[in-house]
């Protein structure tokens, strides 16, 4: 069933009718034509020189709009001062009366933006969409809710974009389409948003990551049966479509648009899973390696599973995270001490599946998507970020799994130094880290547009062989015919008695610290807030200077010295440290660290610890991921474990680094460091102190593999 909203705007570079605006306004107060005239202008930040802001004069109000902001006309609040609902523009006047820069509040951003005048309004195309929506039937008599934008105007037949999600559609116009999508917007697809089973207008009942199932039974879903049942009912009843569609979405949305490449649909000619959770236990969200990760298990089931939208997370007022979790203690104790419940009254079932499913059993295996992906059915795009918080390991595991077995060659990788779906935006920076470029627009306009055109219209443009990369240091994008490259060479750098060294030496090293459970290393600086709250340091915090953890006693670090010629490391860089632990479990934490010299050109990077590599191992899973076992107390044990790719140049005069600590708080739960069955549900008893020892000699040689790409 399909109802449709009949608001087609038509939207000419020139020419924007008065009726047609993103907000209708009553001014308080008039502003002559003149007065008017001396604001508008374009103006454009120093930190987004890309993204310039233009204001304009049109039947008697002004207007601002940019490449990715809807056209809307301001409400007048004063004579220098204009407003867009909760946004508010303040401009400063020079000496003939006409405004020098504007000053910029967006709402809920603590930032104020100055952007100077920097030539005249520069106008958009923003090409019309009709909304419609729509109920469609999957085969099992669930009707799934999908909000429809059809291009209004222009030569059709159109392809098809679809967006699967758990996140709510209800808020997809031509408006949001162009904010979030600016290239794939004027390219004109059939945008199609679709909520996922049981979540806001979609019936049925929402589990968190289906598992996939055996699609030779007709009667069985899952998320891949609903896409197809989606794309078939979608090419049958949406007018003007050119019977070929595309998927796209990012993190959730992304592990949905790769079930959408198992077993597809005929009519689905491309999918590009951005930052998917491909497996949610072994390196996307929720664990690393065995190692649950608190807070975020914690925030995200309470968002998602309350009821059937969204839900806020609060750890009360002006409390830190960190005193938060570790005065609870247990995850057992977290929920036992949350109000939070389904609307049965009931556990969140993701909190239970915690509680009862620790390790990596039959349920969380049928959920893993890599397990299920066999060929590369259609033209795939996979996009990640070497500081994705989220879902780093995802896009690197589609990649390498679907990498042998891609015959037409056409399994594809981006990779660029975003954090989780930055690449939306422009991305001049990250945090600290400036990259002198729009890597997140080149991104979009120059492989993602074009990636689209080539498979769902035909059309030239897509010139990937097989990987981009942006490499970071050296601040170049790169292109490979393979990822890592085949001139990188794994090289070894062994920890010495306090230096890391090419070659092994003769001494036995042995470094000790003592890993304390009640005074665990935090993750980030303090406060915690919660994971998406509005002043959350979660987005960033790979980012962050890594000098507050490094004075700790229970970090053991070893460093290279200052550089004599830059080293280049591309590719998957591997921890192989031998430790032994007074206890019976143990966590091994491990970052490799690009120390900035202290004399660095920037006064903001004087020093600075910047991670490029870091993950967490869980002692009681080195033999297998499905059976935790204790380890025998002051008995060296081997963690060999990936610490992901890399494409990264530390340069000349920077120092490389190694750190190795037991705790990472509070996005870890803290092991308690003697062996129990479950450590979700440890007693306070059970967290114990021990003494930590990193050996390294001819018989535990520890060190870092490095791939290097320009020797020694």
């Amino acid at each position: 069933m399909i109802s449709r909203t009949r608001s087609v705007w038509w939207f000419f570079f020139f020419f924007l009718p008065g009726w047609a605006v993103g907000q209708q306004t009553t001014d308080a107060i008039h502003l002559t034509t003149e007065q008017l005239q001396g604001l508008s202008g374009e103006y454009t930040s120093a930190d987004e020189p890309d993204l310039p802001v233009s204001f304009y004069v049109q039947e008697g109000k002004l207007f601002t709009e940019s490449e990715r902001q809807f056209p809307t006309a301001l409400t007048v609040l004063s004579a220098t001062e204009l407003a867009d609902g909760g946004d508010r523009y303040r401009f400063s006047l020079n000496g003939s009366g006409r405004a020098a820069n504007v000053s910029v509040a967006y709402k809920g951003d603590p930032v104020t933006y100055v952007m100077p005048r920097t030539g005249e309004a520069v106008r958009h195309p923003f090409p019309a969409y009709e909304r419609q929506e729509a109920t469609i039937p999957m085969r099992d008599g669930i009707k799934l809710h999908a909000v429809i934008l059809t291009p209004a105007g222009g030569t059709g037949p159109f392809p098809i974009l679809l967006d699967r999600t758990p996140y709510g559609v209800d808020g997809l116009t031509m408006k949001s389409f162009y904010t979030r999508r600016p290239e794939l917007a004027r390219a004109q697809y059939i945008y199609v948003g679709e909520d996922i089973r049981g979540r806001f207008k979609s019936e049925g009942t929402f589990e968190l990551s289906r598992m996939v199932v055996n699609h030779s039974d007709p009667k069985v879903t899952d998320e891949s049966t609903d896409a197809y049942d989606t794309v078939a009912w979608l090419i049958k009843n949406i007018p003007g479509n050119n019977g070929r569609v595309g998927v796209i979405g990012t993190s959730y949305d992304g592990a949905l648009t790769m079930a959408a490449g198992i077993d597809p649909h005929p009519a689905v000619k491309a999918i590009s899973p951005q930052a998917p959770m491909i497996d949610t236990w072994l390196g996307d969200d929720f664990f690393h390696n065995g190692a649950f990760r608190q807070t975020y298990g914690y925030d995200y089931a309470m968002g998602l599973e309350q009821n059937k939208e969204m839900s806020d997370v609060s750890y009360g007022r002006d409390v830190d995270g960190f005193d938060y979790f570790l005065e609870r203690g247990s995850f057992a104790e977290d929920v036992r001490r949350s109000d939070a419940k389904t609307l049965e009254g009931k556990v969140l079932p993701t909190w239970q599946i915690f509680l009862e499913h620790p390790s990596y059993d039959h349920l969380w295996y049928v959920r893993g998507v890599q397990h299920h992906m066999k060929a590369v059915t259609v033209p795939t795009l996979e996009v990640g970020g070497y500081y994705d918080q989220e879902d780093m390991w995802g896009p690197q595991e589609v990649y390498a799994t679907l990498e042998p077995r891609d015959t037409r060659h056409e399994n594809f990788l981006v990779l660029g130094p975003w954090r989780h779906g930055s690449w939306s935006a422009s991305t001049r920076s990250l945090g600290a880290l400036k990259y002198g470029e729009p890597i997140g627009t080149e991104y979009r306009k120059q492989i993602e547009a074009p990636f689209f055109a080539k498979y769902l219209k035909e059309e030239p443009g897509f010139d990937l062989e097989d990987t981009a990369s942006f490499q970071t240091g050296s601040n170049v994008w790169k292109r490979y015919p393979h990822f890592p490259p085949a001139q990188a060479t794994p090289t070894r750098l062994y920890l010495a008695t306090d230096r890391l060294r090419l070659q092994m030496g003769k001494e036995k090293v042995r470094v000790s610290y003592l890993s304390d459970p009640a005074d665990p290393v935090p993750y980030r600086h303090r406060p915690i807030q919660p994971t998406y709250a509005a002043d959350s340091q979660w987005r960033n915090w790979m980012t962050e200077d890594q000098r507050f953890a490094t004075g700790r006693k229970d970090v053991a670090i070893w460093t290279m010295g200052k550089l004599d010629h830059d080293i280049t490391v591309t590719g998957e860089v591997i921890a192989d440290i031998f430790a032994s632990t007074t206890g019976s479990d143990l966590d091994l934490v491990v970052k490799l660290i690009d120390q900035y010299p202290d004399d660095d050109s920037d006064p903001t990077m004087r020093g600075y610890q910047l991670m490029t590599n870091e993950e967490i191992f869980r002692g009681r899973y080195l033999k297998a991921f499905d059976k935790p076992a204790a380890l025998r107390p002051k008995q060296p044990r081997e963690f060999r474990y990936s610490l992901h790719a890399i494409d990264h140049v530390f340069k000349k005069g920077h120092t490389i680094m190694v750190e190795v600590q037991s705790t990472w708080f509070p996005l870890y739960d803290r092991n308690p460091q003697t062996f129990v069955p479950n450590i979700m549900t440890a007693h306070p008893g059970d967290y114990q102190k021990a003494t930590v020892t990193i050996l390294s000699d001819k018989a535990h040689p520890s060190s870092i593999i490095l791939p290097l790409v320009n020797g020694k």
